[in-house]
């Protein structure tokens, strides 16, 4: 076999023939020898990052080619010549690569040129590749370093490094390749899986990013922890302008944090696309309908399986593939040598630089420290995690480290309870970090370990204050996120205070805690069993109410200015010998609200107005009176309280005339604070026979139709007046068949009042 050895060159070649497009070039008389086969012409082409040198076919055509690829020129230029032996650079060779030990014979001589000018810099050197007519070893030089360069697949090389004697082994860190090369000259190299990439110094790095819990697994293997309930950048590319961020909640403990959603953001143009609990989907707060068929939305294909959402996206020559079940996510890069990516997966200490407060609620770094659970066997969950090092799970160990997965598992479990599939989420997120690896673990541990490969909660969806849990039935459901329900647990309370106010009650139970207790909602009722809860669809929040018109078997006692209401929320009692649902009874006890600000008790002064009239020959008296009932049975006399606001109905009678023949039309009413009529500041009740427009609350009734009509108001006072209220009336009398309306006197009613302010609680 020959050497091929690239290097940098200052040399100037006479009669080198120039050359601009793939050009195929015969070396007969310096053949070379390329792994034990002779090559008489080499064809050369401009690629869009490389010169391209080939034995069997131009660049890209042949799929069993073999290749040297050389540096992109300034122009599409380079010149091509053989030269004879050279004892300056056979020495410069020696000297470069010791384990040559043959004189050099002739060679193949590429050059490419920088601004018309031969140059010696990294950035464009010149290249020559020269023939040595050795017997053990084939090398080739790449820039200014020696190399072994060969093919493998079509258009996928490995480099590797320099001269490798026959039955030796080299490890080249460069490209974390071990090459083997055995007495007979055939060889065998090994390096990254298929899904790792090399960092250049013999380490190969997952391009796997796991997420789970309160825990980040990032690209290099490092475990790191998220203590709080913000949001973080997992990663970002600031030229291409995208990231991938994580939201983090708490559940069971307001202490111990776990992954809630994460989001792509990318600039086509501004996307946001959301992954959620439940296998929810939105694009900039837009619901999507995803199915196990692949959709692509703004550039990202999603679908969704059993097992979860899948989101993949290419930026930059960048490939990203985002796997989400609702609690732990798995994000994947296939990237081109030299990426530059930041975040948590880069660096999964780098907690204060990647966290993202505009993403955050202002109180999500509020720090908890509740009491240690009973139920934590530690030294059980260390044992159950390990379980990642034992078959079948070791069968991945050699190409994934279960370490940091192990770690992440009982550091979690040993601070939080196993419950929610959590355990079982540790196990899932390790198998599936094996399967993008491409090692399939045998699943027969699924069934051991009761961990189905269905996502938990899969399409469940819950509120902002809730998470998607295991209820005490062993279904899921909605449970409250213990911040939220820290309040009402201080209380053992399972809703809000009851509110009472004007004869109506409304009590409020929390939805997740009932879910939390193992409690139907659709079971419970008031003690009338026609009062049912009703569920907000929006806030999760059963709401129990009772009014004047329904008061629901509510018990309503006065004790001089204060109005207590009970009740009571309870269950349908079951008629089977057993049951499995708790006997739910709650008492409900409040105060009418409106006991809390200034009550206000008018006592009216003349419970009724009589004015006898004479007219020629008619002679009839006119009554005005009040009510506090609409019948107008409940005469309002100076024992009766008459409260602000509340409805007064008023008839005006005309007592000893001709109903056939008579009418009387009410014309005005008012009220002063005064007893003149004409006095201020004064209210305007009826004008001109009609209800004024001022105050909806005037009815007029009968008007003008006999003897007798009757018109309703709800009680007011002056503001920053206090004293009696006058209400005023004008009247006219009218004979019917002439339509003949004559005044009469006005009528004055004086509705005294006295403040009296009642206490609140």
């Amino acid at each position: 076999p020959l050497l091929f050895l690239l290097f940098l060159s200052l040399f100037n070649y006479a009669g080198a023939e120039v050359f601009t497009i793939a050009t195929k070039f015969n070396i007969s008389s310096c053949p070379i020898t390329f792994y034990q086969k002779v090559y008489t012409n080499v064809y050369v082409n401009f690629t869009s990052d490389s010169l391209v040198f080939c034995f069997n076919g131009f660049y890209g055509l042949d799929t069993n080619n073999d290749c040297v690829f050389g540096p992109k020129p300034d122009s599409v230029k380079a010149t091509f010549n053989i030269t004879e032996h050279d004892s300056s650079l056979d020495k410069q060779v020696k000297e470069a690569v010791r384990t040559i030990t043959s004189s050099m014979g002739c060679g193949v001589h590429f050059s490419t040129t920088c601004s018309s000018q031969k140059v010696s810099t990294d950035s464009c050197p010149t290249i020559n590749v020269l023939m040595f007519f050795i017997t053990d070893l084939n090398l080739l030089g790449f820039g200014n370093e020696a190399a072994l360069y060969f093919t493998s697949t079509p258009n996928k090389s490995k480099l590797v490094s320099v001269g490798i004697l026959p039955n030796t082994t080299v490890f080249l860190p460069q490209t974390c390749t071990t090459v083997v090369c055995t007495a007979n000259k055939s060889y065998t190299s090994t390096g990254c899986g298929n899904q790792q990439r090399c960092d250049g110094n013999g380490v190969c790095l997952n391009t796997t990013c796991t997420v789970t819990g309160p825990t980040v697994i990032d690209f290099n293997g490092h475990l790191g922890f998220v203590a709080d309930r913000c949001a973080y950048s997992l990663m970002s590319d600031s030229k291409n302008n995208f990231k991938v961020l994580a939201s983090f909640q708490e559940r069971r403990r307001r202490d111990v944090s776990f992954l809630d959603s994460v989001t792509l953001q990318l600039d086509d143009p501004g996307v946001q696309i959301h992954l959620e609990q439940g296998g929810r989907v939105q694009i900039n707060n837009t619901i999507l309908n995803i199915t196990s068929s692949v959709q692509r939305f703004q550039g990202v294909e999603l679908f969704k399986d059993q097992t979860g959402v899948t989101a993949t996206f290419s930026v930059a020559k960048r490939t990203t593939s985002v796997f989400f079940d609702g609690y732990t996510a798995q994000i994947q890069v296939q990237a081109p040598a030299g990426s530059s990516l930041k975040g948590l997966c880069s660096n999964s200490s780098d907690i204060s630089n990647t966290k993202l407060p505009e993403y955050s609620s202002s109180s999500c770094g509020t720090q908890f420290d509740d009491p240690d659970d009973n139920t934590v066997n530690c030294d059980l969950m260390t044992e159950r995690c390990n379980i990642l090092k034992a078959a079948p799970f070791s069968s991945c160990n050699e190409d994934v480290d279960p370490t940091p997965y192990v770690n992440a598992c009982k550091n979690t479990l040993c601070t939080y309870p196993s419950v929610d599939h959590l355990w079982c989420q540790f196990l899932w997120s390790y198998v599936r970090a094996c399967s993008l690896d491409g090692n399939s673990v045998d699943d027969s541990w699924q069934s051991e370990a009761k961990c189905s490969s269905k996502a938990f909660c899969q399409d469940n969806t819950c509120k902002d204050h809730e998470f998607c849990g295991r209820k005490l039935s062993g279904e899921p459901g909605c449970l409250c996120r213990a911040v939220f329900a820290s309040r009402y647990k201080e209380s053992n309370s399972l809703g809000d205070r009851p509110v009472c106010k004007q004869k109506m009650g409304v009590i409020a139970l929390v939805g997740c805690l009932l879910e939390e207790k193992g409690i139907n909602y659709t079971s419970l009722h008031l003690k009338d069993p026609s009062c049912v809860g009703v569920l907000d669809k929006e806030t999760h929040m059963v709401t129990f109410k009772f009014d004047e018109n329904n008061i629901c078997g509510t018990e309503i006692l006065k004790n001089g200015s204060q109005t207590t209401y009970k009740n009571a929320i309870m269950n349908q009692r079951s008629s089977d010998v057993i049951t499995r649902q708790d006997q739910i009874y709650i008492n409900i006890s409040c105060y009418d609200s409106q006991l809390e600000t200034k009550a206000v008790t008018f006592k009216i002064k003349d419970r009724s107005v009589v004015q006898k009239i004479t007219s020629g020959d008619l002679d009839y008296s006119l009554t005005m009176k009040a009510y506090t009932d609409r019948r107008r049975t409940q005469l309002v006399n100076p024992q009766t309280d008459v409260l602000l606001n509340q409805k007064i109905w008023v008839e005006l009678k005309a007592d000893g005339l001709d109903a056939d023949l008579f009418a009387v039309v009410t014309d005005f009413c008012w009220i002063t604070s005064q007893q003149s009529p004409n006095s201020y500041p004064k209210h305007d009740l009826i004008k001109s026979g009609c209800p004024v427009r001022d105050d909806e609350t005037v009815q007029v009734r009968g008007n003008g139709e006999g003897t007798s009509n009757y018109f309703s108001f709800n009680m007011v006072e002056f503001t920053g007046i206090s004293g009696d209220v006058y209400l005023h009336c004008t009247l006219q009398l009218c004979i019917k068949q002439e339509s003949n309306c004559v005044p009469v006197i006005d009528l004055l009613l004086n509705l005294k009042y006295a403040p009296e302010v009642a206490a609140g609680f």
